[in-house]
């Protein structure tokens, strides 16, 4: 074979090795993003013709070009990247439905049972119950009231054990039915959640804590900020498609946390619930507290201290820019 039959074949091999290149290139790029693929979608063509050209002048060429192409798809994915808003996103929401909720419980854990029930803690001194309510109708179907002494805090239930009140006062943790006491490394106990692995708990400060559901020791406790400000009083907790919602004392505000690192994800903002029970007359109510979550429906619940309702909402994203001192008024609470 000639030298020049060689070399025309060489540039062949070359120029299908390259149209493979840039195909299995193409493709990837379209999995990666309609951002990315919309800036670089000309890229190919481009080189195609230059790595051909250049390579049979110069065969350093085509590494040269192969590495520029490479830096010109990094530097779109990282534009692609850098351009996506990271911030905390602000929800509000809309009532499906309305359900009756005895007005004299002062809520502290909500959580659904399934089948239309839900398990339900309460708080007060002399009044601290766990109390098993049907949904529709508000009717409590069991009930187990604490000892006077105790004051009644959030309730979760792992491996189907209701792992309830957590006491404020003496900073034990009660499980009902009575199984037994335990101590927990929490300051004080306010809220309870479960991923079915760990126990997620609240003690009234910035702090969201993991506990073994074995021993109730702390394994791990992460500071939740939003926009530079600690997040104090977080209290009933639940566990929602893999994030942590928290009520936060004294506002009418959901944070939404990742269990990972503790950071916010999210708000959502409820006022308009206890407003509308004011505004019907229903003065003697106390703040939002209460999160329940269907996982088989997708359906969310909350209720409050006092409530006479308890309410299913649906979240949709609050489109219009809000300020971050306007969630920070809104959302955290001067600590007392």
């Amino acid at each position: 074979m000639s030298s020049s039959s060689f070399t025309r074949l060489s540039y062949k091999k070359v120029s299908v090795f390259v149209s493979v290149v840039m195909i299995f290139g193409v493709i990837f790029l379209l999995g990666i993003s309609s951002n990315i693929w919309s800036g670089v979608a000309s890229v190919p063509k481009l080189y195609a013709v230059q790595v051909i050209n250049e390579f049979h002048h110069d065969p350093s060429a085509f590494t040269q070009i192969g590495v520029v192409f490479l830096l010109g798809i990094s530097l779109n994915i990282w534009i692609s990247f850098a351009s996506v808003d990271h911030s905390p996103k602000i929800y509000a929401t809309r009532v499906l439905n309305e359900f009756p909720h005895d007005p004299k419980a002062f809520t502290q854990g909500l959580l659904y049972a399934g089948n239309g029930m839900l398990y339900e803690s309460t708080g007060l001194y002399g009044k601290s119950s766990v109390r098993r309510v049907a949904l529709h109708t508000g009717k409590v179907e069991a009930l187990q009231e604490m000892d006077d002494s105790y004051f009644g805090e959030g309730l979760t239930l792992f491996e189907q054990r209701n792992l309830g009140d957590v006491s404020l006062a003496f900073h034990l943790g009660i499980t009902k039915p009575h199984i037994g006491e335990f101590t927990h490394g929490m300051d004080d106990g306010w809220g309870l959640a479960t991923d079915g692995k760990v126990i997620f708990g609240s003690d009234g400060s910035s702090a969201l804590y993991q506990l073994d559901p074995r021993t109730f020791k702390v394994i791990k406790k992460q500071i939740v900020s939003y926009n530079g400000h600690e997040v104090h009083y977080l209290n009933e907790l639940e566990f929602v498609n893999d994030e942590v919602w928290a009520n936060v004392w004294q506002t009418d505000c959901i944070a939404r946390i990742s269990p990972n690192d503790g950071s916010m994800l999210g708000w959502i903002l409820l006022p308009n619930l206890r407003k509308g029970l004011i505004a019907a007359g229903y003065n003697g109510i106390d703040v939002l507290n209460g999160i329940a979550w269907d996982g088989n429906d997708n359906r969310v619940f909350v209720t409050g201290k006092l409530w006479p309702k308890l309410f299913e909402i649906k979240l949709h994203p609050i489109k219009k820019h809000i300020d971050n001192g306007v969630i920070e008024q809104l959302c955290i609470p001067r600590r007392l």
